[in-house]
C-alpha cells in the first residue's frame, strides 16, 4: 500500500470517529440539561443498538452487493451530516428519538462500510489495518479533548461539530480508493447477514453460557455509556470530556497487548478478567468523588476501559473464531455482534434509563446506588462464567446442518 493510499485512508478513520466522538459521549449530559429524564436518555441511546441490527442488513443486502463502497459512504454521511443538524435543534424528547434514530441508521452502515474500503487496499491487513484503525481512535481522542477543554459538554455544539464532520467525509469519501460490491451476484438472506445459521452452536452448553453472559454484561455497560458523563459532571468533574479520553488511550493499548495476554493467561481468564471489569469500573464509580484521594478512584474507573472493551468485547470475538466451524465463522461473528452491540445495548439502554429514574428525586439522583446495581449484576455474571464455561475447539460439523434443511 502507497503512501497516498495509507494518508487516504488515515484521513477516512481520523474522522469516521471523530464524528461518533463529538456527540455519542456528551449526548447525555445535554439532554439532561434540555431537561430529558433518565427514561427518555435510555431510548436515545437504544437508537444506536436498534441500527446496529439494521446496518448488517443494509450493508449486506445493498452495499455489498449493487454499489461501490466508498459511494455509498459518502452518500451516508452527506445524509448523516443533515440529519445531524435537524437532530442538534430539536428538545422534544419523541421527536428527538425517531430524527436521532434516522441519523443512526446512516452512521452505523459507515463502520463497516470504512473497515470494507480499508481492507480492499491492504496486501497485509494483519500488519497495516491495526495502524490505520488507530488513526479512527486519535479522532476519538481530538475532538473529545477539545469539547472537553471548552466545556461544551452540555450544549449542541458536539453535534454541529459531528454534523459537519459527516458533511467533510462525505465529500472526501467520493475520492477515496474505489471498493467494488463483493457480492455482487450472490444470493443472500437475512438470516445469513444476522448470523442465525450460528445458532446451531448454542446447542453446545458453553457456547450457550458465553452468549448469556455475554448478553447480560453487554447490558450493563449501557450504564457507563448512556450515564458516566452526567454523573461525572453533576458530581464536580472538571473538563469530563477531556478526561473520559483516557478511556480510549487505554483501549488502544490493550487491544495491542492482547496477544500477549491470551498467551500468558488463556481466553477464559481474559474474558472473564473482562466480565469482572466492568463490575470493578462501577464499584469505582459509586465510591468515587470529586476531591482527593477519592477522584483517583474516578480516573481508574476510566482507565480500567482498555480492559472493559479488548478484553471483553475484543476477547469474546477471539473466542467466537476459535470454536466455530470455519464454514460458519462469519455467521457466528454476526451472531455475537448482534447479541452484544444490538440486543445486549438495548435492552442495556432501556434498563439503564429505568434504573436511573427510579432513583432519581428532586433532590437529585443517587448515583451510589444507581452504579452498584450494574456493579453486582457483572460480578455475579463473571463468577458464574467462570465457574461453568470452558473452551472447546472448533467441530469439524456444522452444528446446524441436520436441522437446516
Amino acid at each position: 500500500m502507497n503512501t497516498t493510499t495509507k494518508i487516504n485512508l488515515s484521513v477516512m478513520m481520523f474522522l469516521e470517529f471523530l464524528v461518533c466522538g463529538a456527540w455519542y459521549v456528551t449526548m447525555s449530559t445535554y439532554l439532561n440539561k434540555l431537561g430529558f429524564t433518565g427514561g427518555q436518555i435510555g431510548n436515545a441511546y437504544i437508537t444506536t443498538a436498534v441500527a446496529a441490527i439494521v446496518s448488517p442488513i443494509f450493508v449486506g443486502m445493498v452495499a455489498d452487493r449493487f454499489f461501490p463502497a466508498q459511494r455509498i459512504l459518502g452518500i451516508l454521511h452527506l445524509a448523516g451530516a443533515a440529519l445531524m443538524y435537524w437532530v442538534s435543534t430539536i428538545t422534544a424528547p419523541g421527536l428527538f428519538f425517531w430524527a436521532l434514530l434516522a441519523y443512526a441508521i446512516c452512521y452505523m452502515p459507515t463502520l463497516a462500510l470504512t473497515n470494507a474500503i480499508a481492507f480492499n487496499q491492504m496486501k497485509d491487513s494483519e500488519k497495516e489495518f491495526p495502524v490505520i484503525r488507530a488513526i479512527g481512535t486519535l479522532g476519538w481522542i481530538v475532538v473529545g479533548l477539545f469539547i472537553g477543554f471548552a466545556r461544551m459538554e452540555d450544549t449542541n455544539i458536539p453535534m454541529l461539530i459531528a454534523a459537519g464532520a459527516s458533511l467533510l467525509l462525505g465529500l472526501y469519501a467520493f475520492v477515496l480508493p474505489h471498493t467494488p460490491p463483493k457480492g455482487a451476484g450472490k444470493k443472500v438472506t437475512i438470516g445469513d447477514i444476522l448470523g442465525l445459521e450460528a445458532l446451531g452452536l448454542m446447542k453446545d452448553g458453553y457456547f450457550a453460557v458465553f452468549v448469556i453472559a455475554s448478553l447480560l454484561v453487554a447490558m450493563t455497560t449501557s450504564f457507563y455509556f448512556g450515564f458516566a458523563n452526567i454523573y461525572f459532571n453533576d458530581s464536580g468533574m472538571q473538563y469530563t470530556a477531556a478526561i473520559m479520553t483516557g478511556g480510549q488511550f487505554s483501549e488502544a493499548i490493550f487491544i495491542a497487548l492482547l496477544a500477549f495476554f491470551f498467551s500468558r493467561l488463556g481466553i477464559k481468564t481474559i474474558m472473564t478478567l473482562g466480565m469482572l471489569a466492568w463490575s470493578v469500573r462501577y464499584f469505582l464509580m459509586a465510591f468515587g468523588g470529586s476531591e482527593m484521594p477519592v477522584v483517583l478512584l474516578w480516573y481508574l474507573a476510566i482507565i480500567i476501559h482498555g480492559l472493559c472493551f479488548g478484553f471483553f468485547f475484543i476477547a469474546g470475538q477471539v473466542y467466537v473464531e476459535k470454536v466455530a466451524p470455519k464454514a460458519i465463522q462469519a455467521s457466528a461473528q454476526g451472531f455475537i455482534a448482534l447479541v452484544t452491540f444490538g440486543v445486549g445495548s438495548a435492552l442495556g439502554a432501556k434498563f439503564s434509563g429505568v434504573v436511573v429514574d427510579l432513583y432519581t428525586t428532586e433532590a437529585g439522583s443517587n448515583w451510589t446506588v444507581i452504579w452498584l446495581i450494574p456493579a453486582v449484576i457483572s460480578l455475579v455474571v463473571g463468577i458464574l462464567f467462570f465457574l461453568f464455561f470452558k473452551v472447546k475447539p472448533a467441530a469439524e460439523e456444522i452444528p446446524v446442518a441436520a436441522d437446516s434443511e
